[in-house]
């Protein structure tokens, strides 16, 4: 058994949220992390752009994709140790991440609750560093198992050693030297539970929980989840599509005081993080509609694929929507998904 199976010419349209077509030259589906040393020793893979494919949700294709394509298959998972306070869980890259998180409330265990219903893989998780609801997955990563394409090893990084940010990570600026295998959480049993955000205490009330555990506030931030994003089985999208933006504190309060409506989150150092929500709202953009591509009607931050879009569209309007908000408030958006086939910033946007 190698591990993996090739196909050539394969169609990615089923293989993104976004649901644009898009092909790839190759495709990999590997079900084996050790059996990555051997699938790049193909010259394809050596010398041709390659991109991991998890469940396609923080993608877009504005074309076809020249080279090959890895989709990791393995979803294991299992606690390693557990010294009664907190137990070390590994999951393996190809399992779905709600999955995870359903899998660990189910044992007791507390921490990804916050982060129910993010759609994609585990292994898409530290590249993004995906957070919702005031917490990041990168408070609990403990380790991250990747293989190393130039040296042709599976390495183990401690979370120190992934650069981990807001939103961003070693293997997010170096996709092309790794493809993460596996992570391993450490998650206590008792935490306190984070709860001031975006109506999870008002959820809870509706929902008549009056001392909340962790798998209640999972439960509540799903329903609001569900409420508020379009369903991308549904209507194509890939979540928020900007980052909130991080401007300098002196800024911030600027913005505030002309726009107090305007939500404003503490930052790192003397910043603050914006609500690009709002900002696209006030500009207008909620619920836009040209052609198929558009804006959910649900929240500003979801571009949408009405049927027949292409990513290519997608990527006008995003670029148009960024243009607006950066002339009228002069703050600048960058996109959440990684655009293949395209640079965001190209074109003055």
């Amino acid at each position: 058994m190698s591990g993996y199976q090739l196909a050539q010419d394969v169609s990615l349209a089923g293989r993104n949220t976004f649901r644009v077509p898009a092909r790839a030259a190759m495709m990999a589906d590997v079900s084996r992390a050790d059996a990555l040393a051997e699938l790049f020793e193909y010259a394809a893979l050596r010398e041709g752009p390659v991109l991991v494919l998890g469940e396609g949700s923080n993608l877009l294709f504005t074309g076809d994709f020249p080279g090959m394509a890895i989709c990791l298959t393995m979803a294991g998972v299992r606690i390693t140790q557990d010294d009664g306070d907190t137990a070390l869980v590994r999951a393996e890259a190809g399992m779905n991440w709600n999955d995870l998180v359903s899998w660990t409330l189910a044992r007791g265990l507390s921490g990804l609750e916050n982060m129910a219903l993010i759609p994609g893989t585990v292994g898409a998780s530290p590249i993004q560093n995906i957070g919702a609801y005031g917490v990041e997955v990168g408070e609990f990563i403990e380790t991250v198992e990747a293989f190393q394409r130039d040296t042709g090893q599976v390495k183990r990084l401690a979370r120190e050693d992934c650069a981990l940010g807001y939103r961003d990570s070693l293997f997010k600026r170096e996709p092309e030297r790794w493809v993460v295998t596996a992570v391993e959480l450490r998650l206590p049993r008792e935490r306190e539970l984070r709860l001031d955000y975006a109506g999870v205490k008002e959820e809870l009330a509706t929902m008549g929980v009056d001392a909340p555990r962790a798998v209640h506030v999972a439960e509540a931030i799903s329903r609001i989840r569900t409420r508020k994003l379009p369903n991308p089985a549904v209507l194509g999208n890939a979540g928020s599509f900007f980052k909130n933006p991080v401007v300098e504190a002196a800024f911030a309060d600027e913005l505030k005081a002309a726009h107090p409506t305007l939500p404003v989150f503490p930052g790192p150092d003397r910043h603050r993080k914006l609500s690009a929500a709002w900002l696209i709202e006030a500009c207008g953009w909620k619920g836009f509609r040209e052609g198929d591509a558009g804006v959910a009607q649900q929240h500003a931050l979801v571009l949408v694929n009405h049927g027949q879009a292409s990513g290519a569209q997608l990527l006008a309007l995003a670029r148009r929507i960024a243009a607006s908000v950066r002339e009228r408030f002069g703050v600048s958006l960058e996109p959440e998904p990684r655009i293949i086939g395209a640079r965001f910033d190209d074109a003055g946007a």
